[in-house]
């Protein structure tokens, strides 16, 4: 009896092994077209800031417009409410951005000598400098400079360009 099992075995093997052969599909004459796809839009380009980059002069000019320079009267280092005006528009920019650090420049004109300019210069950028700490701005943010009558804004020698001449001028440390 052995032998029949064994045949019926087999026969169970080859009945499934056909069964399954005639479930195999079969290749078909001709291929369906690929799928049709729609191209997925391109990104949007990013937007490009218009005007200076944060962190220039450039920003700064646009920002506070002409009160980046506070002017003074002849032989004078006094913040009047013209200067206070331009220094409080500083203050907010400085407040909004205080990642930056930056120079005020002390300036005079060209009546008086060498060393009496920059020292003038000088009281000229600490005044300003004042000014802004006492609005809020960190004293470790401000370097000041003198120049003196040494880098003129304007060239001559009438009171229209002396009065350009004699300012306070923030410049940002790039």
């Amino acid at each position: 009896m052995h032998f029949s099992v064994s045949k019926a075995a087999t026969a169970a093997i080859l009945t499934s092994a056909l069964a399954l052969g005639a479930c195999q599909k079969k290749a078909p004459e001709e291929l369906p077209p690929p799928p049709v796809t729609t191209p997925e839009p391109a990104p949007a380009p990013a937007p490009t800031p218009s005007g200076p980059t944060l962190g220039t002069q450039g920003h700064f000019e646009q920002a506070v417009g002409s009160s980046t320079t506070i002017y003074f009267d002849t032989d004078r280092y006094n913040i009047d409410s013209t200067d206070a005006a331009a220094l409080q528009a500083q203050a907010q920019y400085f407040a909004r951005f205080p990642q930056l650090t930056f120079t005020i420049e002390g300036h005079a004109d060209e009546r008086g000598t060498r060393e009496y300019n920059l020292a003038l210069g000088e009281r000229r950028a600490n005044s300003a400098k004042n000014y802004l700490v006492s609005l809020g701005v960190s004293p470790d943010r401000i370097r000041t400079v003198s120049y003196g009558k040494e880098r003129p804004v304007a060239l001559g020698s009438n009171p229209t360009a002396w009065a350009q001449n004699r300012r306070a001028a923030s410049v940002i440390i790039n």
